[in-house]
């Protein structure tokens, strides 16, 4: 199936690394306006100068931190003034889910409340920033990446919180008659265990691959991790005209990983 996308623009935020570059690509391929932010100067270099080669539209690519409200508020501001507004949202910036300790008692009250702030915090600054111009057009898609975690409990209640949150937000916002009439929309995507170079599961299998190798065989159905591009996919579908009817969804992308229904 042919997915139909074309004469947009995209903000990818963490659009720099893994999973969100990984969605910065697919949409420069298919030649949309793309803005990628990042707090760190190298990745936001690096991501200009790859999107740029693959894109004849135009790239924007900025830093900014989800931690720091002005700096967010300076980002959204230079993106709306080098374009006419957003029509697609992918918030896609998060984190968190090694942070703290895994005793409860032992993580502080910073952690949760940051973890949350990159998450959930970010997702609605972003999204309520730049709706009103997808009001305005009449058209517009908003997909926030959270996590399997989210639909199920586990060790690290902060991180599971944020993005239970993050699937309850985008659930709430297409329950929204003024939203939905306005043709737009937003879902969730809850992607698995994916491999990313240079992150946590890359670190753990340089550090024990034996036990790394065992763990993937007896935990994953697939028998492997999944892979930035797959989750990439299911994006493009979703911020697709053939994908209109779809609006509060939360897909899961992981292989059959998860336990719950």
């Amino acid at each position: 199936m042919s997915i139909n996308i074309k004469a947009k623009t995209v903000l990818i935020t963490g659009g720099t690394n893994g999973i969100g570059l990984s969605i910065a690509r697919m949409f420069s391929k298919k030649e949309l306006n793309v803005c990628v932010c990042s707090r760190s100067r190298e990745r936001v270099n690096f991501a200009f100068t790859e999107l740029s080669r693959n894109n004849k539209n135009r790239v924007y690519a900025e830093t900014a931190d989800v931690l720091d409200d002005a700096s967010v508020e300076e980002f959204c501001q230079k993106v709306l003034s080098e374009f006419d507004g957003i029509d697609i949202l992918v918030n896609n910036v998060g984190g968190g889910g090694r942070w703290g300790d895994k005793s409860i008692l032992k993580t502080n009250q910073k952690v949760w409340e940051e973890v949350y702030k990159k998450n959930v915090g970010a997702a609605l600054t972003f999204t309520r920033r730049f709706l009103p111009g997808m009001v305005n057009k009449n058209w517009g898609r908003v997909v926030t990446i959270s996590s399997v975690v989210g639909r199920q409990a586990d060790s690290r209640p902060w991180y599971v919180m944020a993005k239970s949150s993050e699937i309850a937000l985008m659930k709430t916002f297409a329950r929204s008659k003024e939203l939905a009439r306005a043709n737009i929309t937003f879902n969730t995507i809850s992607p698995g265990a994916i491999r990313i170079p240079d992150t946590g599961w890359d670190h753990q299998e340089r550090n024990d691959p034996v036990s790394f190798s065992k763990m993937v065989d007896e935990k994953f159905p697939l028998g492997r991790l999944g892979k930035p591009e797959e989750v990439a996919s299911v994006v493009g579908f979703l911020c697709s005209e053939e994908a209109s009817l779809v609006n509060g969804a939360n897909i899961v992308v992981d292989g059959g990983e998860s336990t719950s229904f």
